[in-house]
């Protein structure tokens, strides 16, 4: 064990011990020297502990972050708190052995990450919530600073703060191709994203959203033409991940026919993408979910005051997508974007329309925003105008550039906002406590820890320190010497 371990351990109040593994009889094949992580204090671990560990693994020097990463990921594995693929309960729906009774939410954490997790899984574990995702895209890994072994990280950190057990859906959202570069460099922006799976399978991301929607061009004359890069690259990247995915895990896999903000979808778009998806797909299963476009924006649209204006949802369409998904290609139905600025009496409509998930992500760093220090507000908005000066566009209000462009303090300014006072970040966790109650109430996901569990295989994987980036242990077989 090495001494940052050791001393990481101390720091966390000894409320976790490290054994090192040996031979016996009666398991001849344990692999010597191997460590495994045993919970001596499950309330000690809850009120302090965890919030040590959680702290190293993400402000620590390198040797911490790697040591807390790999004893957040063991402890997990301890207490049952695994991250798992949604593939089985969205494909029992695709065959009519689950009820349209519930639409997934799948939440983008951005701000303060701990803290709104902890929010979420209090309110999940009130409600017996077994179907929800956390989830993070491509882009916001950047603005956030965020890679995917910290972000699976805090998430565990959350659950075992909160008491949460049972599968952890950690989703990767978004990952998707950018057009401009795919345009200058193919083979350099496809090998990005081969690297981004590799590095989020690795970190527990066993659900991902394969996005080549912003490959489809509508100004071809046929719709397979124009769907023709969007499915072929999709294919592509579902028989890459099918290789390479943990053994017993199927992960699942989504995909998309329509960017959010364009065009409306139609089924017709949706039978040129399978038809194509379906010829091409070397290793299956293929996608068990499909993201369609009807009618809203990621973060909604903002007016000159900084409201938000209304949107008109083509719910038709998405429950006619959601039925084609289901009816003639067995998934578990459509995906609508963009959805958490709706009002609350929105999102009952997402499960009458029988979508299977919904994702839901700029209200909740709204709602941090409006419960931080006024102090911090300001130094915010004062670097905003500042750094973020280039990205305001001719016309915009002061409001509307802030609302805009307020994500991208986050990652600069992570430090500040994980450090609060326990008393603001409690405010700011109790505002978004009330609005994930909501959400799991209006969404239908009350009560759905059994039927997930029921449906969802939890594998048991552990890892190494080195896993994480420790250096490797020197192990040293002393079988057979005296003692």
């Amino acid at each position: 064990m090495s001494n940052t371990l050791r001393e990481l351990l101390r720091s966390a109040g000894d409320v976790v011990e490290v054994v090192t593994r040996q031979a016996t009889s009666s398991d001849p094949f344990t692999r010597v020297g191997e460590m495994s992580v045993q919970v001596r204090d499950q309330d000690g671990l809850c009120s302090r502990g965890i919030d040590v560990l959680v702290n190293a693994a993400v402000f620590g020097t390198p040797e911490q972050q790697a040591a807390a990463r790999w004893l957040i990921w063991e402890i997990g594995q301890a207490v049952g708190i695994r991250p798992a693929s949604i593939h089985e309960l969205y494909v029992a729906r695709g065959r009519d052995a689950l009820g349209h009774t519930f639409t997934t939410p799948a939440m983008n954490i951005r701000m303060m990450a701990y803290d709104t997790a902890r929010a979420a899984f209090r309110a999940a574990v009130e409600k017996q919530v077994g179907a929800l995702i956390f989830e993070i895209a491509r882009s916001e890994m950047t603005y956030t600073e965020q890679r995917p072994a910290e972000y699976t990280t805090v998430m565990i950190a959350a659950a075992i703060k909160e008491g949460f057990r049972g599968p952890l859906f950690i989703q990767g959202d978004h990952f998707q191709v950018n057009a401009k570069k795919y345009k200058a460099d193919a083979d350099a922006e496809l090998s990005a994203l081969r690297k981004l799976i590799d590095e989020a399978m690795a970190a527990g991301f066993y659900n991902i959203d394969i996005d080549t929607s912003t490959l489809v061009d509508l100004s071809k004359p046929t719709l397979d033409e124009q769907q023709h890069l969007n499915y072929e690259l999709c294919a592509l990247f579902s028989d890459y991940i099918r290789q390479r995915q943990p053994a017993g895990v199927i992960v699942s896999l989504g995909g998309e026919i329509g960017e959010v903000g364009q065009k409306n979808s139609d089924v017709h778009e949706l039978r040129a993408f399978m038809s194509g998806y379906l010829r091409l797909i070397k290793h299956t299963p293929g996608i068990s979910k499909i993201s369609i476009q009807t009618g809203t924006t990621h973060g909604g649209v903002v007016l000159p005051d900084g409201s938000i204006a209304d949107v008109n949802i083509d719910f038709d369409t998405l429950r006619e997508l959601s039925t084609a998904a289901r009816e003639e290609y067995g998934m578990g139905g459509a995906v609508q974007h963009g959805a958490s600025t709706l009002p609350e009496e929105a999102f009952g409509k997402f499960v009458q329309a029988g979508a299977i998930e919904v994702h839901l992500a700029t209200a909740f760093q709204q709602i941090a925003y409006a419960h931080l220090p006024k102090s911090l507000n300001e130094m915010i908005t004062h670097w905003l105008f500042k750094n973020a000066a280039d990205e305001r566009k001719p016309g915009d209000t002061d409001e509307q550039f802030l609302y805009k462009t307020r994500k991208k303090a986050t990652g600069p300014f992570k430090k500040e906002l994980w450090s609060l006072p326990e008393s603001d970040r409690a405010r700011v966790r109790d505002a978004l406590y009330e609005r994930f109650r909501m959400l799991f109430n209006r969404l239908g996901v009350e009560h759905t820890k059994g039927i997930v569990e029921s449906f969802v295989t939890m594998r048991e994987i552990h890892k190494r320190p080195e896993d994480f980036g420790a250096p490797k242990a020197m192990v040293e077989d002393v079988r057979g010497l005296a003692d």
